[in-house]
Parts: structure tokens; C-alpha cells; sequence
């Protein structure tokens, strides 16, 4: 890997943990259905207006020791493991893509999922104003993503929002309670919108089997095998689309290859 390679990979991890910093902003403030933009960062517990010399994406945290400058009340660890996650798929998305705009475009879908799911694991809610815009927003993807058609991106929204709209209904009807959320239909037709049915395809199966090995886990850590747990299943689907985007079609190969 040559100097200049480096280099730019560092710039990109730069950028990318400015980005998680302001991706920590919305999911704080977007449930809340506050302004993403105004004021700026502040502690939320004294109110204490954070100097930009003391918003350094990760290097802050470190220097502050995880505590506030003025009432001295520790920062949830998630502020900068958002911004190290995001600083990573920037650097992954130009290491698989280079500086383009197929890179950008995979960046800010692969953004708006961490903060959906960061939402997700804390409240268990998908709030509509980041999935429905991004079901029109991502649909952009066959203008920008040379494997992507038109029609790929039509059926994938349908195939997303619609598998798991049956999905919801069936379980309703046999449980007579909600198995499904309306966020997860609306999150998956916006994947679609991204990365085709095909990759739909492949995120309910992969997401499917890394909630059921989560879940098993959770229960046997917890030990409450015979307790309706209620887990999200957003971050599930987020981490299984990112992975399509990433290693799906070598998986797929590797998985039919098996078959033959």
C-alpha cells in the first residue's frame, strides 16, 4: 500500500468519525423530534455548550475520560463507538469502491442504518422520517450503482416492505399479537430501494439467522428461556444488508458452490 493510499484512507477515517459525530446527534435528537441542527452539542444533563475544541470525534472522549468538562457526569461509551463504526465503513467503503460516488452513496445508506439502529436498540422504534424519505431517496441507486437497475431497485422495495408485511400479518393472525413492526416493513422496502430483491433475499435470511444466534444467546445468558423477549429487529437487518453490500455476492458463490 503506497503513502498516498494511507494517507487518503486516513483522511476518509477522519471524515468518517466527523460524520458518527453528527450521527450521534440524530439519535439522540431525532426520537425526540428535536432539531439535528440547532443547538449545537451540548451535555444534556447541564446543559453545558460544548466548544468545538472539546467535539473531537473519539480523541475527545479520551482526553474528557469519558466525563463531562463541566458537572463532571460520564458519557455513554456509544458516542465514540458510533464514531469509530463510522469512521471504519468510510474507510471500507473507499477501500471496496475508491473515491467515487457509488462509494458516497453506499456511506450514506450504510449512515443512515447506524443511526436507525442505534434508534432501534433503544427505543424499538423506527422513526418514519428516516425510512420512508430513504425508500425514495435510495431508489436513486440505479443512477449511481452500475449493477443496479430500475426495475431491481421497483421489486426490491416491493419484495422488502411486502415479505415482511405478509410476515406480520400471518403471525398476527395465528399469535393475535404483533410479531413484526411497521418500522422493520418500511426499513426493509427502503433496503430494497438500495440493493435490489435480490439483496432483500439475501437480508431476511441473514438477518433471520443473526437474530435467531443473538437471541439463543440472550437467553442463555439471561437465563430466561421462557421469556417473551422483545428484541429489535432492526439492527439485524441493518447489519445483514451491509454485509450484502460488502461480501454478497462472494457468500452467495461460496454457498451454491457448496450445493453443487
Amino acid at each position: 500500500m503506497v503513502i498516498s493510499e494511507i494517507f487518503i484512507i486516513a483522511a476518509v477515517s477522519v471524515f468518517g468519525a466527523s460524520v458518527g459525530s453528527f450521527l450521534n446527534v440524530c439519535i439522540y435528537r431525532i426520537p425526540a423530534s428535536k432539531s439535528i441542527a440547532l443547538p449545537g452539542s451540548f451535555c444534556p444533563v447541564c446543559k453545558y455548550s460544548i466548544p468545538f475544541y472539546l467535539n473531537i470525534p473519539i480523541l475527545s472522549y479520551i482526553i474528557l475520560l469519558g466525563k463531562c468538562k463541566s458537572c463532571h457526569t460520564p458519557i455513554s461509551i456509544r458516542y465514540p463507538i458510533v464514531e469509530t463504526i463510522t469512521a471504519m465503513f468510510a474507510a471500507a467503503t473507499f477501500l471496496k469502491f475508491g473515491l467515487t460516488v457509488e462509494a458516497l452513496f453506499w456511506f450514506a445508506f450504510i449512515s443512515v442504518l447506524i443511526v436507525i439502529s442505534f434508534i432501534d436498540i433503544d427505543l424499538q422504534i423506527i422513526p418514519d422520517i428516516l425510512s420512508i424519505p430513504g425508500i425514495f431517496i435510495f431508489a436513486l441507486s440505479p443512477l449511481i450503482v452500475e449493477s443496479m437497475s430500475l426495475k431491481d431497485s421497483l421489486l426490491g422495495i416491493l419484495f422488502g416492505g411486502g415479505s415482511l408485511y405478509l410476515v406480520a400479518v400471518t403471525y398476527y393472525f395465528i399469535r393475535k399479537d404483533e410479531g413484526m413492526g411497521g418500522g422493520d416493513i418500511k426499513l426493509l422496502a427502503m433496503i430494497g430501494a438500495a440493493i435490489g430483491w435480490k439483496g432483500v433475499a439475501f437480508t431476511i435470511f441473514c438477518s433471520s439467522l443473526l437474530g435467531t444466534l443473538a437471541g439463543a444467546f440472550i437467553m442463555v445468558a439471561t437465563k430466561k428461556a421462557d421469556a417473551k423477549l422483545r428484541i429489535p429487529f432492526g439492527p439485524y437487518l441493518a447489519a445483514a444488508s451491509v454485509i450484502y453490500i460488502f461480501k454478497g455476492e462472494a457468500i452467495i458463490n461460496w454457498y451454491f458452490g457448496i450445493l453443487s
